[in-house]
């Protein structure tokens, strides 16, 4: 399992609960995209069904570490999956799958006395299976806990949040993002690594899919329609040139989270009279790109959207 780096405050917290007397039955695990929240539930998960003597699994095999997430789209995406390829996946967690899991809390656990269940990630549940998980969560089996990751918690029903503990992730330093992605992007160069690093804004899966996806050019048309305005059009068509003719869900995902993270950058040093125009479109770009994985769209449109949310709140205003 890749080491992690940061969120010593996470563990803490969640050491300190699983050295006391009571430890609490969910977790949820709250924070920006990238920063690390699976990976720490997993290794959590691996912490809290350790058996004494026992030779223990990699977390995403052991018997006793149930993982809820997305199922590939398709066969041919299992294939892609089960030959390591990237592959596209289902638009949600089903309530199949969460019956599925509740079928085996019914049975004891393999290796030792817990076992623990990760979601990752709890937003993309269907209605149904949200009804399904919170018997569990109300009713708990013995030994069983779960970690529930989520990227936008303000959207969760209010009774699966009272439910849970939370445990909030912050940003990861510039330093650390950086040896996460010369680790996992070696080959990398040095100004891609740098441009990357500048637009995570402290998230290492924000970083590495910057590189990903070539967000380069990108990044370069949306910080020149926030500075400068777009009022003949000219740079929202550059930035569909650089997003290109049929990007992906995962690029324009990728585009939206960078659109994002320049708004809030250009929000934190703006003038008053401009931050809330700038704040608006943060809040219009997060709920556009929940939108994404889940609705049928048009990729053109998607980049009209991106580009005319960052026109509008640009510095001089359009037609001034």
């Amino acid at each position: 399992m890749t080491a992690l780096l940061g969120h010593d405050e996470p563990w803490r917290e969640f050491r300190a609960a699983m050295a006391g007397s009571r430890m609490h039955h969910a977790w949820l695990l709250t924070g920006p995209t990238g920063v690390g929240k699976a990976q720490f539930a997993l290794a959590a998960a691996a912490e809290r069904v350790a058996a004494p003597g026992v030779q223990q699994p990699e977390p995403n095999q052991h018997p006793d570490i149930l993982i809820l997430t997305r199922l590939p789209a398709s066969t041919d995406d299992e294939k892609k999956r089960e030959d390591g390829k990237p592959y596209a996946t289902k638009r949600s967690i089903s309530v199949d799958q969460v019956r599925a899991m509740q079928r085996r809390l019914t049975t004891r656990p393999t290796l030792g006395a817990n076992r623990a269940i990760v979601i990752d990630s709890v937003d993309d549940l269907e209605k149904s299976a949200v009804n399904a998980l919170l018997k569990s969560l109300e009713e708990p089996p013995a030994g069983s806990m779960f970690l529930l990751v989520s990227h936008r918690p303000g959207g969760l029903l209010p009774t699966v949040r009272s439910r849970c503990r939370p445990l909030r992730f912050q940003p990861l330093s510039d330093d650390d993002v950086a040896h996460v992605v010369r680790r996992e992007a070696p080959e990398a160069k040095h100004e891609a690594v740098a441009g990357a690093i500048a637009a995570a804004k402290g998230s290492p899966g924000a970083a590495l899919a910057f590189l990903a996806n070539d967000l380069a050019a990108i990044r370069r048309e949306l910080l020149g329609i926030v500075d400068q305005g777009d009022p003949d059009f000219s740079r929202r068509g550059a930035l569909a040139m650089a997003i290109g003719a049929r990007p992906d869900r995962e690029r324009l995902l990728a585009c939206v989270e960078l659109a994002r993270n320049i708004c809030a950058e250009s929000a934190a040093k703006a003038p008053r009279q401009r931050q809330a125009g700038l704040i608006e479109a943060h809040s219009r770009l997060t709920r556009f790109g929940a939108e994404i994985p889940y609705a049928n769209f048009d990729p053109g449109l998607a980049v009209v959207e991106i580009g005319g949310l960052l026109a509008a709140a640009a510095a001089p205003k359009e037609g001034r």
